[in-house]
């Protein structure tokens, strides 16, 4: 558009601002024209666009950042239907210092529920293939505003750390959708070890609690389960279930799928049946790990065993 001159942001910065976090800042261009168009600030992030007005000059982000980190932003004019940009603007930040293959790799971690509410962590990992055998890792998790470092490590047979726990934590179970934050770096007398991070869906790495007040009963030869959905804060049309029922005389095993809370099978009254059952949330609802096995329940004649 003739007359109109698009000039992009200045002062474009990065900065590290908590684990796996980026505060992005930037400044109005000042000499851009002071007028009544509606202009915007478009950041490009990861393949990913965020547009702030100009009243904005911040943002934070969470970002794995042991590959360095990288964004751009150009101002945006909106006038008469058209829009106008500027040239982009672009600000990195540099991968932190480590040898190749030092750092952890097979990142693994679970969160355990309590019927208290409270969290447990449990994370594993392997050395880096070229880790020396004097490496000492070191984890961090972060969640919300919370970061802790872990006191309570297991160890590989070179007594490098290879798996944390964290008995209690500032985990929610309550809270849905929110981001643990995995933060490993290491040390060594003869080589820089490179950190690494990962960033987890809280409910994907969640094990689900078992169900609860298990029942089994027979009539002739019908069999009915009941039970109550886990301890959490799902609702109850979140979950599904797995039946396992073994037949100690024939030696067969039977694992059937259902969403309610009960479960009806027509059985041979004359054979002996342990009945289990698990949970787990529906691919919709968040599915996490699936829960323990709950405790056996026999019902039947204890006659005939199979004996495997």
């Amino acid at each position: 558009i003739l007359g109109i001159q698009v000039l992009p942001p200045v002062n474009f910065t990065l900065t590290v601002s908590a684990l796996a976090e980026v505060l992005l800042q930037w400044k109005p261009n000042p000499d851009q024209e002071k007028n009544d168009i509606v202009s915007l600030h478009l950041i490009l992030i990861n393949c990913l666009f965020f547009k702030y007005d100009t009243k904005k000059t911040w943002s934070t982000r969470r970002a794995v950042l042991h590959n360095g980190f990288s964004a751009r932003i150009r101002t945006l004019l909106h006038y008469n239907n058209s829009e106008i940009k500027s040239n982009w603007v672009t600000a990195k930040l540099k991968a932190p210092p480590g040898a190749v293959e030092t750092s952890v790799t097979n990142l693994s971690c679970v969160i355990y529920t309590a019927i208290n509410n409270t969290a447990s962590l449990h994370c594993t990992w392997l050395a880096g293939k070229a880790a020396p055998e004097d490496t000492k890792y070191f984890l961090f998790y972060r969640y919300n505003s919370y970061t802790e470092e872990c006191q309570e490590y297991s160890k590989d047979k070179w007594g490098r750390n290879i798996g944390c726990r964290f008995s209690n934590t500032y985990i929610n179970r309550g809270e849905i959708d929110q981001v643990v934050i995995i933060h490993i770096n290491g040390s060594s007398k003869d080589t820089a070890i490179k950190p690494f991070e990962e960033l987890f869906n809280k409910n994907a790495i969640e094990k689900v609690n078992p169900p609860r007040k298990v029942t089994v009963s027979l009539k002739q030869n019908n069999l009915l389960v009941k039970w109550e959905m886990p301890v959490s804060s799902f609702l109850e049309e979140c979950f599904e279930y797995e039946l396992n029922i073994y037949n100690w005389k024939m030696g067969y095993k039977q694992i059937l799928e259902t969403t309610l809370h009960s479960f009806s099978l027509t059985i041979d009254d004359t054979c002996r049946y342990s009945i289990q059952i698990r949970a787990n949330r529906q691919s919709w609802c968040d599915e996490g790990f699936w829960s323990d096995w709950t405790e056996p329940l026999f019902i039947g004649k204890n006659q005939n065993v199979f004996v495997v």
